[in-house]
């Protein structure tokens, strides 16, 4: 049986892309002012103000999988990915705050490769339901 997409279901699935990408991309600005962080003074400043927009950006992720699941009532896995997401975030900021690199930059390479799959995923999911192949 075929199911009819709403706009407002197609507004939140477009609200979850855009979050996952705002995060992806804060992910990737924070890899960037790490490395800015070891040869310049400015590096410390945008690698701080990147943190709270990473951080603002793992909130938004959430709520944008939470719009996107109720409409249309299904799977709540994509919330339980961005929550996931969201206490790898707050764990990465304790770590940073306690200056543990050895433990700060592996996880940030971890949510930076999960957050590319998370986008990747929710990408694919529009392209097959564009072309009528829904996963």
């Amino acid at each position: 049986m075929a199911t009819q997409t709403t706009a407002a279901e197609q507004r939140s699935f477009t609200f979850l892309q855009v979050a996952i990408a705002l995060q992806t991309s804060a992910i990737f600005f924070q890899a960037a002012t790490a490395g800015l962080l070891l040869s310049s003074s400015q590096g410390e400043v945008l690698h701080g103000v990147g943190a709270r927009v990473m951080y603002g950006a793992s909130m938004l992720y959430v709520i944008a999988a939470i719009l996107a699941w109720r409409p249309g009532g299904g799977s709540p896995r994509p919330v339980l990915y961005a929550s996931g997401f969201l206490v790898l975030a707050s764990v990465q900021v304790v770590l940073g705050i306690a200056h543990k690199p050895s433990l700060h930059v592996p996880l940030g390479v971890l949510m930076f490769g999960l957050s590319v799959l998370a986008l990747g995923q929710v990408l694919h999911a529009r392209i097959s339901e564009r072309s009528g192949t829904r996963p």
